[in-house]
């Protein structure tokens, strides 16, 4: 599985609920589990983020699916990053040409 790194902001709506918060956290594990992903890790951090969540996926696709839905009820906006691991990385310099 692949991993990608969710950095997510809260949007007006998401922020005058923030009680909410930790129950819509539990509830987007429950989602990244059903489409097959791994939800491995939720940060509330300080800065230009207000969160960073680490998922593994089989894909693409399956990581986009889960930032949409996420990000499609309103409460947050998110930017996915694909992460590679050192070994993918050593993997990918040693290919170059």
């Amino acid at each position: 599985m692949a991993t990608y790194i969710a950095l997510g902001r809260y949007t007006q709506q998401g922020i005058q609920n923030i009680r909410e918060g930790p129950a819509r956290t539990k509830a987007a594990q429950k989602n990244a589990q059903a489409l097959g992903a791994e939800f491995k890790a939720f940060y509330v951090v300080m800065g230009q983020y207000d969160f960073v969540t680490i998922i593994d996926a089989p894909d693409d696709e399956t990581a986009a699916k889960f930032a949409l839905a996420t990000a499609s009820e309103g409460n947050v906006r998110i930017e996915t990053l694909r992460a590679f691991t050192e070994d993918e990385y050593g993997e990918i310099v040693a290919s170059l040409p």
